[in-house]
């Protein structure tokens, strides 16, 4: 652990529906965003829905054994998501096209939803945790039925490889303009590859923490889902730079939040407040306090439950505690990062709605309370 916080501490500091009347209310004037957004939840859902029915029925027809992994990336993908990444795409889509009828961002959302199950499905073989979205991962799914941890796994990382195969699936008939087809289908493909390289990263102990958050969790969260709505929406070239110049910090502001929760939060957002911990990831807040130059004593309180699954409460506790003055310089860095997300949008050729609906993405990405 001592290495690792001296290594830190050199870093730098959609099947095409027809349109839910939700997603109306912004172009009737109410700027109801709530109502707005859940429409895009509820299209997504259904499209999702459609899908793995059909995917259910396909498998029965390959073997007795194959619709075993599509249940499992069905209950997973199905079991709660806040479905923020078709939101951003359905943004962005929005803001580049004026258009109210967000329908033909809802194949390519759910496709987005497809890629995340699949990344998550595998972070949690990679990370060993046992838990997702208040249930099960999957590869502890198989290996609490059949009773074999290599088994379970091996099907876990089967049913992660089929989840991206389904979301390929669904991207293949997105409703993209004919002239950025292949413009679309490549970004998907550069998504993948930086998530990849981010999810390296993090897997190593010597690495810029900002810059893993951005290649893991900005590339498929907020950089790529508002370039897909962008390219959807055939945006010229001022469009997509507004796009992406806000999607950049905010990837990177997201992931800052989710540290700061993962080691101070409370239990019913998070887990186990200290769960980053005790699982000893290298999160922002571990980066920062190795910058800060803590006294030998805050690093035995952090080293006695940093990477320790079993740590006593009160002992994270006295550990969050010592992470005081790291809590403040994360929370510092995201707000900046959440101005800078603002500012773009005040500058952008976007019209006001537009812009009303960008800052409340904006809000619930970088809020802590959210």
């Amino acid at each position: 652990m001592s290495a690792v916080i001296a290594s830190l501490a050199r870093q730098r500091p959609a099947v095409y529906v027809a349109r839910n009347r939700d997603t109306d209310t912004v172009a009737q004037g109410q700027m109801d965003i709530e109502s707005w957004m859940r429409g895009i939840r509820g299209n997504v859902d259904a499209i999702l829905e459609r899908f793995f029915e059909s995917k259910c029925e396909e498998a029965s027809r390959l073997s007795s054994h194959a619709i075993e992994l599509v249940t499992e990336v069905r209950d997973l993908t199905m079991r709660g998501g806040k479905r923020l990444r078709p939101i951003v795409t359905a943004a962005a889509y929005r803001a580049a096209s004026g258009a109210t009828d967000l329908g033909p961002t809802f194949e390519v959302g759910a496709a987005l939803e497809l890629l995340q199950t699949y990344l998550l499905i595998h972070d949690d073989w990679m990370d060993e945790d046992n838990e997702r979205r208040g249930g099960p991962a999957v590869h502890y799914a198989f290996q609490q039925k059949h009773g074999h941890d290599h088994l379970g796994a091996s099907l876990g990382i089967l049913a992660g490889d089929l989840a991206s195969t389904f979301g390929w699936e669904l991207l293949l008939s997105g409703s993209f303009p004919a002239n950025r087809r292949d413009e679309g289908l490549a970004l998907f493909v550069r998504i993948q590859k930086e998530v990849f390289a981010g999810q390296q990263l993090d897997l190593m102990t010597d690495h810029d923490v900002e810059r893993m958050h951005d290649l893991k969790t900005g590339s498929y969260t907020t950089r790529g889902p508002a370039e897909l709505g962008g390219i959807l929406a055939d945006a010229d070239e001022a469009g997509m730079q507004s796009l992406r110049r806000w999607a950049a910090p905010l990837g990177v502001a997201f992931q800052l939040k989710d540290d700061l929760l993962g080691t101070f939060g409370n239990a019913q957002q998070t887990g186990k407040p200290g769960d980053d911990l005790r699982h000893g990831k290298h999160n922002a807040v571990v980066a920062a306090f190795g910058q800060l130059a803590p006294s030998a004593a805050d690093r035995t309180v952090l080293e006695s439950v940093w990477g320790h699954a079993d740590a006593a409460d009160e002992d994270v506790l006295a550990a969050t505690e010592v992470l005081s003055a790291a809590r403040r310089k994360v929370g510092t860095r995201l707000g900046f990062l959440a101005d800078e997300a603002r500012g773009v949008l005040e500058a952008s050729p976007f019209d006001h709605e537009a812009k009303q609906i960008l800052q409340e993405v904006t809000r619930q990405l970088t809020d802590r309370g959210t």
